[in-house]
């Protein structure tokens, strides 16, 4: 088992570090990014990795070509499902960063087409990039079959008459990069020739602050998704202990002190 990022070699994910930054590209243009069996082990083994290593602080998700970003299960792979008619196995829970205990966070750079099992990604990062030609749809309607986890996962990204609309209109209708930045599930819209470097750009910004005090942060922004107010308020306090090392506190000021000023960019 590799011990850092740096040393995975993988097939379907191409990895590489780029300071602090961990670029993760899922790597099957061919089928549209959809993703396999081996897809699945990757990645998760892509999420476990960077989870454990101190040299990543923050993780750029995109992937190959310029026509998809993730279209979801290959129709080809056909998962086993348990006996007991009760239970199903859902293999893309794997596939998120949040499922994996990853709280670095993650800009996701969508370079095409991402529907149906790509809200399993989508769903668990923290900022969303876009191509001007990226579109977000949901199949399953279409084809016969309830989408539950991917509505599930995107509930706090858009609002509920957007959310039902991805889910009920199936193969009818897709939702453009331009009506995503709209209604806030996309912050960045970009030509595509400039979505990694935008990507990048965030990511390096996020990376280059104390992690712990980033780490704590996202996993604050989580428990006010996830949890009620009271619930998420209650954990404020330990989340704050957790991510105000004095380390982390010291790299702070030792930020200030250089007396480099950031130059923030404006959107």
């Amino acid at each position: 088992m590799p011990t850092s990022f740096a040393d995975l070699e993988l097939a379907t994910v191409l990895t590489r570090l780029d300071g602090a930054v961990a670029w993760v590209v899922l790597n099957r243009p061919d089928s549209h990014n959809a993703f396999d069996e081996q897809l699945t082990d990757e990645l998760e083994l892509a999420w476990t990795t960077i989870r454990d290593d101190s040299a990543v602080r923050s993780v750029v998700l995109t992937a190959s070509g310029d026509k998809a970003f993730c279209t979801g299960i290959d129709r080809n792979w056909d998962v086993p499902q348990p006996a007991d008619p009760t239970k199903i196995n859902a293999p893309g829970h794997r596939l998120s960063p949040k499922s994996a205990g990853l709280f670095k966070p993650v800009v996701a750079a969508v370079n095409g087409m991402a529907c149906g099992g790509a809200f399993y990604l989508l769903g668990e990062v923290e900022t969303i990039v876009a191509a001007e030609t990226a579109t977000f749809f949901d199949p399953h309607t279409t084809y016969g079959m309830t989408a539950a986890f991917e509505p599930i996962l995107l509930v706090g990204q858009l609002p509920f008459g957007e959310l039902a609309r991805i889910a009920l209109m199936g193969n009818h209708e897709r939702m453009t990069a331009q009506r995503a930045h709209q209604i806030g599930f996309v912050q960045d819209i970009v030509p595509l020739d400039e979505l990694h470097a935008t990507a990048g750009r965030i990511a390096h910004a996020i990376a280059s602050q104390p992690a712990a005090a980033v780490e704590g942060t996202v996993r604050a922004l989580w428990a006010g998704r996830e949890k009620s107010r009271s619930e998420a308020l209650a954990l404020a306090p330990q989340l704050i202990i957790d991510g105000n090392r004095p380390e982390s506190v010291a790299e702070g000021h030792a930020i200030f002190a250089s007396g480099k000023r950031t130059d923030p960019n404006l959107r």
